[in-house]
């Protein structure tokens, strides 16, 4: 199980960006976190992620709170999520092709071998053929890259899914293959998904259910 309660979450000295928000997430379930842009919402993924401390509150793993966030959270923790951003060219090293901008994980945690197979396996599951992996950034258009940072959060075969605006970015017949590729992913795996956005029609089909950002934060906003 994960869970987030009563997070308040912003940067800085600045006035907080989410406040006293609170959603629960079972293992194998999907669920649509629906709000407009800058109301919050990437804020609580990066939290959920174990990517940025929240002021207060608190975030439950398996039943255990969370006492390390980014690179203090232990390596079994950390690995647990795989988590894909809005905006890939952000996201992804201009520097490396493909190939190892998927394999980045696996080398940072010791397991260089299993990158063939795992490379095979998912070029395969998102769409990528073999002329693209040997291609920087710079080389490919943003569906292409978007599918290899999907194939990257997936390498390490995560628990816990985050997928932040993923498709807003991308064309139609994308954003219906990357979903796919999730899905198979999950009808694998058991894995939970956390999937932000502010297309309710998508949401809506994709997921089991959708969490509207206004009663997300509700409860809190009384107390």
């Amino acid at each position: 199980m994960l869970e987030l309660h009563d997070i308040t979450a912003g940067y800085g000295s600045g006035a907080p960006v989410v406040r006293n928000a609170t959603l629960a997430l079972a293992p194998g379930e999907s669920v649509g976190l629906l709000g407009p842009s800058g109301c919050g919402k990437s804020t609580l993924a990066r939290v959920a992620a174990l990517l940025h401390r929240p002021d207060s509150g608190t975030v439950t793993l398996d039943g255990e709170p969370v006492r390390g966030w980014r690179y203090r959270a232990s390596r079994s923790r950390r690995t647990a999520f795989g988590v894909v951003f809005q905006q890939p060219r952000l996201s992804a090293d201009p520097r490396l092709r493909l190939t190892d901008l998927i394999a980045e994980p696996l080398r940072a945690t010791g397991r260089r071998h299993e990158i063939a197979p795992r490379l095979t396996e998912l070029a395969a599951s998102v769409g990528l053929t073999p002329d693209l992996l040997n291609r920087r950034p710079h080389e490919v258009s943003d569906g292409q890259l978007q599918r290899a940072c999907l194939a990257r959060a997936l390498v390490l075969r995560p628990r816990w899914l985050i997928c932040d605006e993923m498709t807003a970015m991308l064309d139609a017949s994308t954003t219906a293959a990357l979903v796919a590729a999730v899905e198979d992913y999950r009808t694998a795996t058991g894995a939970g998904l956390l999937a932000v956005g502010h297309d309710q029609v998508l949401l809506d089909r994709w997921c089991d259910r959708t969490v509207r950002w206004a009663s997300l934060t509700a409860a809190g906003a009384g107390k």
